[in-house]
Parts: structure tokens; C-alpha cells; sequence
């Protein structure tokens, strides 16, 4: 503990130093260890349970949420939270302040939010849907799920969630893919194109052992993935129609699964009430970019003579998200 009380000293030291000017401070951040989070919950409507959420995220203020989306119609948030990870003298990961603030998180979030009551156009599983562990700067997948695990087995242990690992976290790397689909993450079970509740029987004993946590499952609590993973990019194309069969069949042409574009995964889903849209995971954006899909789903819209809009990321770059978290922790330093 020792250990790493002088580490986090010596970083405050090194890097609030008032003679770092704002250059220095962005050149050591892009040369320092920080990881990413992404923790999505399954609310987005009730503004005192995502307030609450926040300041438990922001108890430690050497954890900067970065980024927020949220989506009313798909009833889900989702928040992007940096920080640094310590190592001991040999190089291995200690500590990192996003553990806390992530248990913290989830503390609030199975306190505040029953899935049971819950009902929205996006699947999931769990009050908190997934958390996903990314390296940034000179951080390693190695560190991002040391996080994963560290995190996994607070949560499950806590409370008594049973916690499904994958991708760098799990034992065989275990796709989050394959997971969800085992779980029937992707059926819809509320009037024919929406989730509601806890898709199961309740109290079901889980067919699948989760890696962490119980192997029954509460129907107010759900179930949580938690894994590490290189960065990938969210990306949402707008439909203008609400024909959902239409949506989810542009929806698999478009996935590699469907035989169209390799290393995308895609979602069709009702979105309001004249839209419907085809929600992107685009694991590989460097090599398969959004402008592709956006092409794509133009071109297989068309086909069915529907219009489409503009699509948009749920989240921002590597680069921007490291630039944020230097200004926002400078200015909370200086507040």
C-alpha cells in the first residue's frame, strides 16, 4: 500500500508541477500508461440515477468521464472514464484509480435501476449491459484486463452478480459476440422489436457459468460482460423508415457474420417513432472505416427503397479521448 501511495504521489508531483506548461503536460500524458473504460447501463431516462452514477464516478478526481451518450429511446447510457495504472518494481499493474470508480459506479447503478421495470429499444442483459477495458498511449491489453479481471471479481463477489469475462480477460478469449449470443442477447422479447425486463425465466440458473459471481441470476440485477479489448469504434447509421424487418436485414448484410464487411458487427433496431437504425462495432476502424459502412448501408437501403440519414460515432477517437482527459484533469487539478 506503501508502494502505491508514492506512486500516485510522485505522479501528482511530476505532472501538476506548475512549470509544465500545457505542451509538457500533453506530451507526458501521450507517453504515460492510461487506461479506458466504457461502461454501458441500462438507463437513460431517470436524471436523478444517472446524476447519482456520475458522482460516484467522479469521487476520485483522478478519474475523468471523458465522454457521455446517452439515447432515450434505446433507455441506455454509455460512459468512456480515463485514467493511469501503477505498476510494482517489476512492471506489473497494482493499481488504477477506475477500479474504484467503476465498482462505485455499479454500486449505485443495481441500488437505483430494477431491470425488471426496465424496457427500451437497445438489448441487454443486466442493469450495467458491459464494461470494456481499452489501453491508451503506451498502456498494453495486458494491463486492460488486469482492470477487467480486478473489476470483474469486485462486481461479481459485491454483488452477487454472475459476470460473464471476454475477449484479452477471458481464459480462451472468448468473444463478447459469441457470449451474448448464448445468453439471447439478440432476441427481442417486447412486442416484437424491443427488450424488456430480464429475458428469462427468474431466479434462472444460468445454462452458461459466468467466470465470476453466482450461477443464478437475479431478475433485478440481470447479468454483466466485462472484458479488454483493442479500441474499436461505435457507429450509428439512421434509417428512415420504420420497417424493422427491412432494418435487421440491411443489419446482417452489412456484418461480417452476413458475408459483407469484415470485422464490422452489426445491430438493426427501432429508434423513435419514424426511424429505425443499424448500430456499428467496428472492431478493425482503421481498416474498415465508417465512410465504408455508411456506403454500404446506402447502397442496401437503397435496394429497399428507403432513405437514409447521416450516421454518427457514440463515442471519439483514441486521440481525442487522451486529449480531453489531459485538459479535464488539468482543469480539475487547477479548480
Amino acid at each position: 500500500m506503501q508502494l502505491i501511495s508514492c506512486k500516485r504521489k510522485q505522479r501528482k508531483m511530476d505532472y501538476f508541477d506548475p512549470s509544465y506548461n500545457n505542451d509538457k503536460k500533453k506530451a507526458m500524458a501521450k507517453q504515460s500508461m492510461l487506461l479506458c473504460c466504457k461502461v454501458y447501463i441500462s438507463e437513460s431516462r431517470n436524471r436523478e440515477t444517472l446524476d447519482s452514477i456520475e458522482r460516484a464516478a467522479r469521487h476520485d478526481q483522478e478519474t475523468v468521464i471523458v465522454n457521455k451518450f446517452k439515447d432515450h429511446e434505446y433507455n441506455r447510457v454509455g460512459y468512456t472514464l480515463v485514467s493511469y495504472v501503477a505498476h510494482d518494481s517489476i512492471g506489473c499493474p497494482i493499481y488504477t484509480p477506475l477500479h474504484q470508480s467503476v465498482v462505485a459506479m455499479a454500486e449505485v447503478a443495481y441500488e437505483a435501476i430494477n431491470l425488471e421495470l426496465h424496457c427500451g429499444a437497445h438489448p441487454r442483459l443486466g442493469v450495467i449491459d458491459d464494461i470494456v477495458c481499452h489501453p491508451l498511449a503506451r498502456a498494453s491489453l495486458h494491463e486492460a484486463a488486469w482492470l477487467a479481471k480486478t473489476i470483474a471479481s469486485d462486481v461479481g463477489i459485491r454483488f452477487q452478480v454472475p459476470v460473464y469475462l471476454y475477449g484479452a480477460a477471458h481464459p480462451t478469449g472468448k468473444s463478447l459476440e459469441t457470449i451474448r449470443r448464448e445468453l439471447g442477447y439478440y432476441r427481442p422479447n417486447f412486442t416484437g422489436n424491443k427488450w424488456a425486463g430480464w429475458p428469462h425465466e427468474p431466479e434462472t440458473t444460468l445454462a452458461e457459468k459466468p467466470n465470476e459471481g453466482p450461477e443464478t441470476v437475479s431478475k433485478t440485477k440481470g447479468v454483466v460482460m466485462i472484458g479488454a479489448r483493442p479500441w474499436i469504434a461505435t457507429y450509428n447509421v439512421p434509417i428512415m423508415s420504420v420497417d424493422f424487418s427491412a432494418a435487421r436485414r440491411i443489419a446482417l448484410m452489412v456484418s461480417a457474420r452476413g458475408g459483407g464487411l469484415p470485422t464490422v458487427q452489426t445491430l438493426g433496431l427501432v429508434h423513435g417513432e419514424d426511424t429505425t437504425e443499424i448500430a456499428c462495432m467496428l472492431l478493425e476502424p482503421n481498416q474498415i472505416g465508417a465512410d465504408r459502412v455508411q456506403k454500404q448501408v446506402e447502397m442496401l437501403a437503397a435496394e429497399e427503397g428507403l432513405d437514409v440519414d447521416k450516421g454518427y460515432f457514440t463515442d471519439l477517437s483514441p486521440e481525442m479521448i487522451v486529449d480531453r482527459y489531459i485538459k479535464l484533469i488539468s482543469d480539475n487539478e487547477s479548480s
